[in-house]
């Protein structure tokens, strides 16, 4: 877990990246698409976008105003996209890269030497 401060019109909000808020922003992008892709179940889903919404908002120190909301919610899924990224890189490419180049060094060091 981290902490990560967003800053919206002046107002820095301050919020915990739990696994429980990364499901909550990933699940409010669901229902993004969803809208988004069926225009006629908009409906139907905005009741579910706007109580996701309001859950993210209410982790947040000080509580989000009405005017930041739409601010800091994209910024939020700024934030957890960017740290998913952080992830899969870690466990994708960065770790072997590392590897790889440790392993390299010694083989020109050992060339070096004949």
């Amino acid at each position: 877990m981290s902490s990560k401060e967003i800053s919206i019109s002046g107002t820095d909000y301050t919020i915990t990246l739990t696994d429980q808020l990364v499901n909550q922003v990933n699940n409010l992008k669901s229902l993004y698409s969803a809208a988004y892709e069926d225009p006629e179940s908009f409906e139907q889903v905005s009741s579910e976008i706007s109580t996701a919404i309001n859950e993210i908002a209410a982790q947040a120190e000080p509580p989000v105003t009405d005017d930041d909301l739409d601010g800091f919610i994209q910024e939020i899924i700024k934030v957890v996209d960017k740290k998913a990224e952080e992830i899969k890189e870690v466990l994708e490419g960065k770790p072997a890269a590392k590897a790889s180049k440790k392993e390299v060094k010694p083989a020109k060091a050992s060339k070096s030497k004949k």
